[in-house]
């Protein structure tokens, strides 16, 4: 009898489940809007409170009363646009086409990554600007301002950043426009906007499998063990099957995605959001901060990518936040 060839059947979820390779994702789904502005801001989570709101949905038991909801704040000093990344489109992906870099990096900069001591963005610019026809994709190199956070470190995060665009002209003309400034939460998301929270989770380490996947432990009168499976598979085929049984090993520090979170409410002041005592493991919020409905992932200080919502609601109800409590959390 001839083998039979198909694909694995059934879904393996999120397979390997191994650690990131690095604490904060890498974000390359984007969705496609015709304004020029980056599609995505970086912020870092400062903890959670409650807030009191009124509940704005039409078809609701709970339609126009008060509620009490659990929100996330998250600390969101600017970014910095330190250069200009080109590619073009291969058979094999995207090609690297170079980097348009800032006059006068920060010193900062230099505890992340190595950097030209030299830089000339107008030469830059200028080099590109005459064959920019021929590529197909203009992203911005950004790096955050973590001294400006309540966090109290000093090595910022370098990543990039996709832009919204008709064309790649106007995307490269908005990248030239903004190369070696700042960007600040206001430019990228409003307030009652969705955005898409992308982070890396809390990692748990070396877990068995009643943690890990839930798995119900054995009565007290079971041979040998009580937290593990009970068979691991049938006699044929003699193997184990990949993915099909729950056995220990990494859980947590892993890239999830969590779309349409709700912004409730942003602002300048971080001391009208900080609580008694502050965010505890946190520290005080100084400067710009939105407020989230509900939780995000990630510990406290990781940093938590937000992206435009790729796939939004359709009806966007409007945002009637009453009061955020401020009850200390020591």
């Amino acid at each position: 009898m001839a083998k039979s060839h198909s694909p694995r059947k059934g879904s393996r979820a999120y397979w390997p489940k191994k650690r990131a390779e690095r604490v904060y994702p890498n974000v390359q789904t984007y969705p496609k809007v015709e304004k020029a502005a980056p599609l995505l801001f970086a912020a870092y989570k400062a903890g959670m409170s409650r807030a009191e709101l009124t509940d704005t949905r039409k078809d609701t038991i709970t339609s126009g009363q008060s509620l009490v909801r659990s929100v996330t704040v998250l600390d969101c000093p600017s970014m910095i646009v330190g250069g200009i990344k080109l590619y073009k489109k291969t058979a094999y992906g995207a090609k690297d086409s170079g980097i348009v870099w800032m006059d006068k990096l920060p010193k900062d900069l230099y505890r992340k990554t190595n950097i030209p001591k030299k830089t000339d963005s107008k030469a830059g610019i200028g080099k590109n600007e005459k064959n920019i026809d021929k590529f197909d994709e203009v992203k911005l190199l950004v790096f955050t301002k973590p001294r400006e956070s309540g966090i109290g470190k000093k090595k910022p995060e370098l990543f990039e950043i996709a832009l919204g665009g008709k064309d790649t002209k106007e995307k490269w003309e908005y990248a030239k426009s903004k190369i070696g400034s700042e960007i600040k939460i206001n430019e990228v998301l409003s307030a009652g906007e969705f955005v898409d929270v992308i982070a890396v989770t809390k990692g748990k380490g070396f877990q068995g499998p009643v943690k890990r996947f839930g798995v119900k432990i054995r009565p007290r009168k079971h041979e040998k063990k009580r937290r593990h499976v009970g068979n691991i598979g049938a006699v044929t085929p003699g193997r184990v099957l990949p993915g099909a049984i729950a056995m220990p090993g990494q859980l947590g520090f892993q890239t999830r995605t969590e779309h349409n979170k709700k912004i409730l409410k942003m602002g300048e002041k971080g001391g009208e959001i900080n609580p008694k005592g502050g965010f505890v493991n946190y520290g005080l919020v100084k400067g710009n901060y939105i407020i989230v409905a509900g939780s995000v992932p990630g510990p406290k200080k990781r940093l938590i990518m937000l992206r435009k919502a790729i796939r939004p609601h359709k009806e966007a109800h409007p945002v009637d936040l009453k009061k955020v409590y401020l009850d200390s959390q020591q």
